[in-house]
């Protein structure tokens, strides 16, 4: 027989570097779940992605156990990597402050695809592009979706 779901907790952590403080402690501590038990888990899942800031889908049950689904990166995080800067443009609309490919952006897609509610890779695309515009990067080149 099925568990009964008590609940749903979203948290983005540190690949490799979950720990009883906060955000993690308190959100999972208010549910009744074994924090550290949370914490081991996830760092053995996510040992290979060192560092890098991973949503985390955290589903508990009435016995107070759990089961967690790592996603991938944001693509935010992933764009600002392509374009090796710290932060986005406080004005994205007036200023710009970096540059990526469209080959960046078809990587990012390509590694988000399972993520995002899109059908072909050229939709995904363009949900990134328009995650970078918003960012105040400009995504160089043309489009490969536009053929004229």
């Amino acid at each position: 027989m099925a568990k009964e779901i008590t609940g749903y907790v979203k948290l983005q952590c540190k690949g490799g570097q979950a720990n009883p403080a906060p955000p993690i402690g308190p959100a999972l501590g208010s549910k009744g779940v074994n924090i550290m038990e949370f914490c081991k888990q996830f760092n053995a899942r996510t040992q290979d992605k060192q560092g890098k800031v991973l949503p985390v889908l955290i589903t508990i049950y009435a016995d107070k156990s759990f089961d967690f689904i790592i996603k991938t990166p944001p693509a935010a995080v992933q764009l600002l990597e392509a374009a090796k800067l710290q932060s986005g443009s406080k004005e994205p609309n007036r200023v710009k402050v970096g540059k990526v490919t469209w080959e960046q952006v078809e990587a990012i897609a390509q590694d988000k695809m399972a993520d995002l509610n899109a059908f072909t890779l050229n939709s995904a695309m363009s949900m990134v592009a328009g995650t970078a515009r918003s960012m105040g990067l400009t995504v160089d080149g043309k489009a490969p979706w536009d053929k004229n």
